[in-house]
């Protein structure tokens, strides 16, 4: 959060000016970038239609985990949890547009796969939050206090396949249930 647009500009190859023309301030920038990974990381939730709910949150467990094992993401990651404290509104914005913004997505999409009984009906916020937590496991706390972690893709795709799987057996649409013998007879 005490990104200097200066430093931007010359990692960007471009002028300060540039910057400040393109995005306004430092702030749209950083929601810019954000929005532009809350983007890529509910890319793979777009084919709820196909029935394949499997898939798309599988896809969407690689990518949040590729994503948050980039070096760079857990470098920033550290620098705004040590600058969080100094500048709180800051810190909101980055979240309500980060994690926030992508934990709606997911429970957007949850929302229209339960309707269309893919998913069980439950609160889709509720069951977002638990998909994300499932997905994240211990590995982003990992990284933050330099353990080893799932630092490989294999690794990142077997658990990923496990967080979903879990999910999925979790919250299975219920299936119909059979008439009992007493039902049977007085259909007759």
């Amino acid at each position: 959060m005490q990104l200097s647009m200066d430093a931007v500009a010359q990692r960007a190859g471009c002028s300060k000016q540039t910057l400040y023309s393109r995005y306004g301030n430092k702030e749209s920038l950083l929601r810019q970038v954000v929005q532009r990974y809350v983007c890529r990381a509910t890319a793979g939730l777009r084919s709820v239609g196909d029935g394949d709910v499997r898939a798309s949150l599988l896809q969407f467990a690689v990518d949040y985990l590729e994503h948050f094992n980039q070096p760079h993401v857990a470098q920033a990651c550290r620098m705004i949890n040590a600058d969080s404290a100094q500048f709180p509104d800051e810190a909101r914005m980055l979240y309500r547009d980060g994690s926030g913004s992508l934990h709606l997505h997911l429970a957007e999409w949850i929302e229209s796969a339960c309707a269309q009984g893919h998913l069980r009906h439950d609160d889709p916020h509720f069951m977002a939050e638990l998909l994300m937590s499932m997905i994240a496991g211990l590995d982003f706390d990992r990284q933050r206090f330099f353990i080893p972690h799932r630092d490989d893709a294999l690794r990142r795709r077997r658990w990923a396949e496990f967080s979903v799987d879990s999910f999925l057996r979790a919250f299975a649409p219920a299936l119909p249930t059979a008439p009992t013998s007493n039902q049977l007879r007085s259909f007759s």
